[in-house]
């Protein structure tokens, strides 16, 4: 077998996980495309929308930043972790659709974020444990691009299909249908000491060894920046393009799925060139820099979308600062994976997606007030602009060589 080909097991799970980022992903981004619907039928402010939208953020972060989710997934067999958070987050969202009151959708929204917060370090452990580095690269962008093929498809099927049965219907069907994907996840998933629960704690590192890292607080701040950026993207582009580019609700679908669909098709490429340039002979540390930091810089691009009055060039600058995103997004986990390792790939995983998601409850709530105040979206644009310009300045700068660390 050549040394870059995947086996069969690896290219099985490896599917399984991109589903259910791809699910993941469509569950965590519908209310942002069913906004002005639910924000008329609820009768919310564009502040309150914010705090909705952010809710889910709330017990994401919070699950991470406290370790809760790298702790379970470390401590407990990783694959039924994961198999009980999937179960929680699809519920969540089918039940979602039957909420008639604010409390109860932001109550929901909270559920969703513990369940889907076990998702990134369980990622991070089964491909640190299961994939050698030269298919991480390959193996996280696939992974990056279900996540942002949901937001994608989500997008343009939601924003059609609300648009014809309501956005309940949208909910229900989403969550309960999603379910369906723990029947081959049961059968495949996989199995012996690497996801099993950890017995010997003798050579697994503490909180205190990583909390003493320079690099786990830098690749967490590097992610809160980006994250900013994309959560921006996520809750406020749909909005946006209704409310001051005044696309109706079919056009809102087609140009937020091209969107989102250009950084998944950017992320998948970018991964698998990463990861031949590493087979190559290309130090991780050269490859995933470069292309982490090239993205982000380019991603700026987002700030002229909101400036230029011409339609057509607004949205090629939507999609060129999309697909610059795409770069860096293939390599942002593999570079923790690496750093980590496999025995604290688990906890470091958790805890910086735990601070980095802390954007989820920023992004989306300062751009409401932002919006509420000003009228406009250029200053939320400015925002995101400078946040993404931040999170190079982390990963180029910050973080050192990328290798294992040493723990002590």
């Amino acid at each position: 077998m050549s040394r870059t080909a995947l086996s069969g097991q690896e290219w099985r799970v490896l599917a399984l996980l991109v589903i259910s980022g791809f699910l993941n992903y469509v569950d965590r981004a519908n209310l942002s495309v069913g906004a002005t619907n639910i924000q008329a039928e609820l009768h919310l402010s564009d502040y309150h929308l914010g705090r909705l939208l952010s809710a889910f953020f709330w017990t994401y972060a919070t699950f991470q930043l406290f370790v809760i989710a790298g702790w379970l997934v470390d401590r407990f067999n990783v694959c039924w972790v994961f198999a009980i958070g999937f179960f929680v987050w699809s519920g969540a969202t089918a039940v979602t659709g039957m909420a008639r009151t604010f409390d109860v959708m932001f109550a929901l929204r909270l559920l969703l974020g513990m369940g889907e917060s076990v998702a990134y370090p369980s990622y991070s452990r089964i491909l640190a444990n299961n994939f050698p580095e030269h298919h991480r690269g390959f193996a996280n962008a696939l992974i990056d691009a279900g996540t942002k093929g949901g937001p994608a498809l989500g997008t343009l099927l939601g924003g059609l299909l609300m648009a014809r049965f309501g956005w309940r219907a949208f909910f229900l069907a989403l969550g309960w249908g999603s379910l369906l994907w723990l029947i081959p996840w049961f059968y495949w998933m996989p199995r012996g000491q690497g996801v099993a629960a950890q017995e010997d704690r003798g050579d697994v590192p503490g909180m205190g060894s990583i909390l003493r890292q320079r690099a786990v607080w830098f690749t967490a701040l590097g992610l809160f920046c980006s994250n900013y950026f994309w959560y921006f993207l996520i809750t406020w582009l749909p909005p946006y393009l209704e409310k001051e580019r005044h696309f109706p609700k079919d056009k809102m679908a087609v140009v937020g799925s091209l969107a989102f669909l250009a950084i998944s098709l950017s992320a998948v490429v970018s991964g698998w060139f990463c990861d031949r340039w590493i087979a190559w002979g290309g130090t991780p540390t050269r490859v995933r820099k470069t292309f982490a930091g090239a993205g982000l810089v380019l991603s700026t691009i987002i700030l002229p979308v909101c400036v230029v009055h011409d339609e057509r060039l607004s949205v090629a600058l939507l999609m060129l600062a999309c697909l610059s995103f795409g770069l860096y997004t293939a390599n942002v986990f593999a570079i923790t994976q690496t750093l980590a390792g496999p025995r604290a790939a688990g906890k470091w995983t958790g805890l910086q997606n735990g601070v980095a998601n802390l954007a989820g409850i920023a992004a989306p709530w300062l751009t409401g007030w932002v919006v509420e105040v000003t009228g406009q979206f250029y200053l939320a644009f400015v925002v995101a602009a400078a946040f993404v310009l931040a999170s190079a300045a982390m990963f180029v700068f910050g973080i050192g060589l990328v290798e294992q660390v040493e723990f002590q």
